[in-house]
């Protein structure tokens, strides 16, 4: 029996429909179940064959847990060592390099020194530092978020130098992005799963949280394609399994502005009966081919272009 676990933590829509879709099928030697974990020993496998992780991100024991089982050979949606390694700065600095187009972004050190650091500790780091440069750089309005945050949470929208200065001492020892606005003419959040199954839902971020997905964009097919193939780039180069991109188009340009979501919103009150049927069905499909092509003693984890190409020294595009 191959078992697909799902590991979560507060959300209960999409994990309990996961789970019933797959069990549904009545495929042999295969069934789904939340994971159970009562004990962890390094170098032993829980005995699941995949597992879908949405909650390691908040979690550090569960990130480890999982390290341990993609090491012994289960297939982990999404690959913990590389959702540990990725950041959202980083996902913005590699764009630039493979032809997705993303607004202009800069990293800020934390506005308060990180714990057991003092003076000495920032050698490096000029002081001031070139702000006029920076603002001039990106331009106001302006938003400031975490460079490895999720969600809406931290996010400031800037309108000038003051409010920057005012906003970035609230944030402690965060590290912060400043990037430059879009001003969008329309939205989308987009489902990639599998690296090859899309589905481009029209997104109003400028909506209350529950009305976001109330947006009545009404792409062409050329424009669909356009996105479509931008998602799947996305998530070739950064090998997720799983996860979300928000592109908005400025001019006809779709810009990549969040794209580092590998535990997406999939919450049936905030997505929408339309989109909560295809995330459950793509998922459900996708980890039940994993279940079924796992190879016994073996990497099964995804692995982006970006770090394959690196590992064997090719050119990055």
């Amino acid at each position: 029996m191959k078992k697909i676990g799902i590991l979560f933590g507060q959300e209960r829509s999409f994990p309990m429909a996961f789970i019933e879709r797959i069990n549904s099928k009545g495929i042999e030697n295969i069934m789904a179940e939340p994971v159970r974990i009562d004990q962890s020993a390094q170098g032993v496998n829980s005995g699941y064959a995949v597992i879908v992780d949405r909650i390691s991100q908040d979690v550090p024991f569960y990130r480890t847990f999982l390290k341990n089982e993609a090491v012994t050979g289960t297939a982990v949606i999404n690959n913990p060592f590389w959702w540990s390694a990725d950041d959202k700065y980083f996902n913005n600095c590699l764009m630039t390099q493979i032809g997705v187009p993303v607004p202009k972004t800069v990293i800020l050190p934390s506005y308060e020194w990180p714990t057991d650091t003092k003076a000495d500790s920032f050698s490096n780091l000029a002081y001031p530092m070139d702000w006029d440069g920076i603002f001039g750089y990106i331009g106001f309005p302006a938003y400031m978020k975490p460079y490895a945050g999720g969600g809406w949470k931290n996010v400031y929208r800037l309108e000038n130098i003051e409010e920057f200065y005012a906003k970035h001492s609230e944030t402690n020892q965060l590290v912060m992005l400043l990037q430059e606005e879009i001003v969008f003419d329309e939205y989308y959040r987009c489902y990639c799963i599998g690296g090859k199954h899309v589905k481009i839902m029209p997104y109003e971020p400028r909506n209350p949280h529950h009305l976001r997905y109330k947006a009545d964009f009404a792409p062409s097919q050329e424009r669909l394609k356009m996105m479509e193939d931008i998602v799947l780039r996305i998530n070739e180069f950064l090998g997720y399994d799983f996860n979300t991109v928000e592109l908005a188009l400025r001019d006809g340009i779709p810009y990549a502005i969040d794209f580092g979501n590998p535990a997406p919103d999939a919450e049936r009150t905030s997505v929408g009966e339309d989109n909560f049927e295809w995330v459950v069905e793509t998922a459900a499909n996708y980890a039940i081919e994993r279940a079924m092509n796992l190879k016994d003693g073996q990497d099964n984890l995804t692995w982006g272009k970006y770090i394959k190409n690196s590992a064997a020294g090719k050119p990055l595009v």
